[in-house]
């Protein structure tokens, strides 16, 4: 499933190609997504100005001229591919996942702009598109998620407070939306281990420092994803010819019985199984 990073890379993607770009026409061929699409969906964007593309977490947030929005969730294999008129393309994917190339099946929605069409391909269809009618609305979809790690909310103070008295350990918690969004299980195993922490330790035992490193290393990690064209777990290019590096940089996540990468560590990276997700960890500098 595609992280903070990788989600934010398709939002830069989409803000190079379609931001300020009226919606000429929205063909859909399958409505069953994980939500039903409404039979006003095409009606309701069709002719629409895009005024903006934002990123909440794991979700992207088209905004159009009337202030109404569109959210986008990738969901497990959900992928976005510019098909430009003028300008064949190897690569139309925007993100890093699947196909790089517009497969020939499960292609649910077409936006249609005057010199380039998105298309929006999912086998497994458990993404989807979901509109608002205003920002009170999109505020709403929102109130039950925790801060972004970038968030100023994401704090020392925050973090005591959430962790007082729970024993659920801090791989969990990471994981948790409703403690912290947009942080993913390759993330999670990545932050643990720069902050030298054991992913089943229960977050009521966590001190200050602890916490710190846990704040300090989530945006550290995800600035870091960001910069490098997140994690391309397949090895392909997206729309824009580039690749995914941050998998390069992977300390413990998928380096099952590998000497750990810390200089000063000697130890041998473990798999274990948290909330049926994999957890990479070093059993010697992690504690």
């Amino acid at each position: 499933m595609p992280e903070l990073p990788e989600v934010e890379i398709v939002r830069q993607s989409l803000t190079k190609n379609i931001k300020g770009k009226k919606i000429n026409k929205i063909l859909v061929r399958n409505r069953n997504l994980r939500f039903k699409l409404k039979p006003s969906f095409e009606e309701k964007l069709k002719n629409k100005i895009i005024t903006n593309i934002d990123r909440f977490s794991k979700y992207l947030i088209i905004e159009l001229e009337n202030k109404s929005y569109c959210i986008v969730h990738l969901g497990m294999s959900g992928t976005i591919h510019i098909i430009k008129n003028k300008k064949k393309s190897l690569f139309t994917n925007t993100s890093f996942y699947n196909s790089p190339k517009l497969p020939k099946k499960h292609n649910h929605i077409e936006f249609i702009f005057d010199d380039m069409k998105l298309i929006y391909n999912d086998p497994r269809r458990f993404g989807f598109f979901q509109l608002m009618r205003n920002i009170d609305e999109l505020n709403k979809k929102f109130d039950n998620f925790g801060p972004e790690p970038f968030s100023k909310k994401f704090n020392l103070e925050y973090l005591k407070s959430y962790f007082k008295k729970k024993k659920k350990d801090i791989k969990s918690f990471l994981l948790d939306q409703k403690f912290v969004s947009g942080i993913g299980n390759i993330y999670a195993s990545e932050i643990l281990f720069l902050s030298k922490i054991h992913p089943q330790s229960s977050a009521k035992n966590l001190n200050t420092t602890h916490c710190q490193k846990i704040i300090k290393n989530s945006k550290k990690i995800l600035i870091s994803a960001i910069k490098k064209g997140g994690s391309t777990i397949k090895d392909f290019k997206n729309i824009l010819g580039d690749t995914g590096k941050f998998q390069k940089e992977f300390k413990v996540y998928g380096r099952d019985k590998k000497n750990c990468k810390r200089l000063s560590c000697s130890g041998i990276i473990s798999k274990i199984t948290q909330a049926n997700r994999s957890t990479f960890y070093c059993k010697k500098c992690q504690k």
